[in-house]
């Protein structure tokens, strides 16, 4: 089948956008009244709200509660137009990307793709576990799960049973706290109820950490309070704990030592999603900015029209944590130096940080203060309910989240896998 870009022509300005994550929300957002040709270009064709793919994974939330399609987010913006495709090639040069579906050109061009997993070159660890980076992946988790506990209930083997039971989550992040204590209140209500033949006390919930503390972000106190939450809930925590391999059917860190498991989610470490034609990369293969968030040259000089942003860009001067807020306020900030002659630097304003551990269980540090327990886990459900797109999906979220606590359950526990018919 023969494709083509149908995007008409501008008589003014086209501004390019590639990714359609919190970053490239924000600069169509800012670019709306500006009076330029908007175009997304991004392989999916919805934005979807990561902080809450856990909860997909752990079946609290279904995935339209927090996947967006694009298209409906900007209906009714002004010479905006969305592209569903793979970015192949950026051609700073000529202007110009190249996508499955042909070439694009530019005047401005903003790069916000985001970052994947990095599994630090461990080929078996990529083969064997899962990633939370996307919704499919959290699908892909939420079966993994289920189907766990069905082979359990068949199996008689006590060896492999163990295997099916140990759940073995690889990173000291608040992907991988988040994710463990919501495992951890998987098996302490709900899963007992659904399979009554299974002995919980056998489930195993191992939190792997290469670091000497959690969340090494955070306030080191903070970090031990995370540590005590967590292992308050049964939770296995080992910091400094290196995974090198898998082998065997088990998990191999630091000196041999091992945990036999199928079930390991690598929440450890992300790597930039880079394209061919950009060759200035900094460690985990981010693109090197200057302070302007202007793509830089490997001579030196930089790209006026072309900005990357969010996870995807580093600027060498600064330490900034891969988060949301980093990409909100460079996409803000990229609007303005596109907009306007005169650039302004980037500057970091740190907004706060927090992390859910289960129920009624948060870390929250905002303005040098630290908080934790009921008020966090408050706080951190209703910033977080801010952030998500629409009224509608507000509601859904919402809702959900006052069933579970209510009624102590997760609803959405039906095993759904497409299955393609190899004749």
């Amino acid at each position: 089948m023969e494709y083509g870009i149908n995007i008409p022509e501008s008589p003014g300005k086209r501004v390019v956008v590639i990714g359609a994550g919190f970053g490239g929300l924000n600069v169509v957002k800012g670019l709306k009244n500006a009076g330029m040709q908007i175009v997304v270009v991004d392989k999916n064709n919805y934005h979807q709200f990561q902080p809450l793919l856990y909860q997909v994974a752990t079946s609290g939330l279904e995935p339209t509660a927090i996947a967006f399609p694009v298209r409906g987010i900007f209906k009714g913006f002004k010479n905006f137009h969305f592209l569903m495709s793979e970015v192949k090639k950026i051609e700073p040069t000529r202007n110009v990307i190249a996508t499955e579906a042909g070439e694009l050109s530019y005047d401005f061009l903003v790069i916000a793709a985001g970052a994947d997993t990095n599994y630090f070159g461990i080929e078996n660890i990529r083969h064997i576990s899962m990633g939370l980076k996307s919704v499919p992946e959290a699908l892909q988790l939420r079966n993994r799960i289920y189907k766990s506990m069905e082979i359990v209930s068949r199996v008689v083997d006590e060896k492999e049973k163990e295997k099916f039971l140990n759940f073995v989550v690889v990173g000291g992040g608040a992907t991988g706290i988040e994710l463990a204590g919501a495992v951890a209140e998987l098996r302490r209500k709900v899963l007992p109820r659904d399979f009554p033949e299974i002995d919980f006390s056998q489930m195993k919930i191992f939190l792997l950490n290469a670091n000497e503390r959690l969340l090494d972000a955070f306030q080191p106190q903070t970090s031990e309070k995370t540590k005590k939450d967590l292992q308050a809930m049964g939770i296995i925590v080992m910091n400094n704990a290196k995974v090198a391999d898998y082998r065997d059917d088990a998990v191999i860190y630091n000196n041999e030592e091992r945990i036999y498991t199928k079930n390991v989610v690598w929440a450890s470490g992300i790597i930039a999603n880079v394209f061919d034609g950009i060759d200035n990369l900094g460690q985990g293969k981010r693109i090197i900015t200057d302070k302007y968030c202007r793509v830089k040259r490997l001579d030196g000089g930089i790209y006026d029209n072309l900005y990357a942003i969010g996870d995807i860009a580093v600027i060498p001067e600064y330490v900034m944590p891969q988060v949301a807020q980093v990409a909100i306020q460079q996409a803000q900030l990229a609007v303005y130096n596109i907009t306007h002659e005169d650039k302004i630097m980037f500057t970091y304003k740190d907004k706060g940080k927090m992390a859910t551990i289960g129920r009624n269980k948060a870390v929250a540090e905002i303005d040098k203060k630290r908080f934790s327990g009921f008020f966090a886990w408050f706080l951190w459900l209703f910033i977080h309910l801010l952030y998500i797109i629409g009224f509608r999906s507000r509601l859904e979220v919402f809702s959900n989240w006052v069933w579970n606590y209510v009624a102590r359950d997760q609803p959405i526990r039906s095993i759904i896998e497409i299955k393609r018919d190899e004749t």
